[in-house]
């Protein structure tokens, strides 16, 4: 699809379509949430959705798809894709999509916070000078009198915070086991662990309904493939900032499908978180 193109644009071109994928997921959550689908099934239907793709190869090594030295690595990362799909999901239920997509950009901040303790990484000038840019963005947008659910807010920065133990955890696996080892074992611990609660919380579903689901479980495994694809054909520090293009699509999603228009305070404080989002992930890519 992107064969003619060079390295960097063909890069920018998969990212910005995964921000398209994000937005869409970002959308049908809404959409999922409004008709009454409660998040552990969607949260399932996500999971199953993940194992599901890489079924063909499980069908075709078997398990030694899942073979490992580091089994306890695999279910902390399973488990922390998990929560954060639990928190991520359920935190569009009372904020709007472009606030709830916004704060979730705060987990490059989280992860700058834990890269040195977890990991002894050295974390630079510019890193730090985003991570200060997007908290404080976070308390333009928690200013005294906003009308933003704190409920929806708290539920999207543990989404962030959880989301650290994915990239944390990932960066360690990835120097020692495959993708799809990786992806199997996140199959498979989110599918497991999300399923009694999805039979707990289980209502009578529609066909839209399971449409719907049907249609996250299918395309949202795609984004992180699209996602490391750029990465492989572009230069990092280039193509990072495309991801945060779902923004702008999420934002057009809230405006012309729910009527959905944050306050000029939001907006500002979604700008500063932006800002120091994209320089933290430009200063993370350069140093890789």
């Amino acid at each position: 699809m992107f064969q003619g193109l060079s390295g960097n644009l063909r890069g920018g071109a998969l990212m910005a379509v995964a921000a398209i994928l994000f937005a869409a997921e970002a959308l049908a959550i809404r959409l999922m949430t409004a008709r009454g689908i409660p998040v552990e099934v969607q949260v399932f239907a996500r999971s199953l959705g993940q194992l599901l793709w890489v079924a063909p190869i499980i069908a075709a090594t078997g398990l030694a798809v899942f073979r490992t030295q580091r089994p306890g690595l695999h279910l902390l990362r399973g488990s922390s894709s998990l929560l954060t799909w639990g928190f991520y999901y359920a935190s569009f239920g009372p904020l709007d999509l472009a606030t709830a997509t916004v704060l979730s950009f705060t987990n490059v901040m989280f992860t700058t916070l834990l890269a040195g303790p977890v990991l002894g990484e050295r974390v630079d000038h510019w890193r730090w000078a985003g991570t200060i840019a997007g908290f404080v963005g976070v308390a333009v947008m928690l200013r005294p009198g906003t009308t933003v659910s704190m409920l929806g807010v708290a539920l999207a920065l543990a989404s962030a915070v959880t989301w650290c133990g994915i990239t944390l955890s990932s960066r360690v696996l990835a120097q020692q086991d495959r993708n799809t080892t990786i992806m199997a074992w996140v199959g498979l611990v989110t599918t497991a662990g999300s399923a009694p609660f999805a039979f707990m919380a289980w209502v009578p579903l529609g066909f839209v309904d399971l449409l719907i689901l049907a249609s996250v479980a299918g395309f949202a495994p795609g984004i992180i493939w699209l996602i490391t694809s750029a990465y492989r054909h572009g230069e990092a520090s280039a193509i990072a900032p495309f991801q945060y293009l779902r923004l702008i699509v999420v934002a057009g999603f809230g405006w012309a499908i729910f009527n959905e228009v944050p306050d000029g305070w939001t907006w500002l404080g979604a700008g500063v978180i932006l800002a120091g989002a994209v320089v933290v992930t430009v200063a993370e890519a350069r140093r890789r």
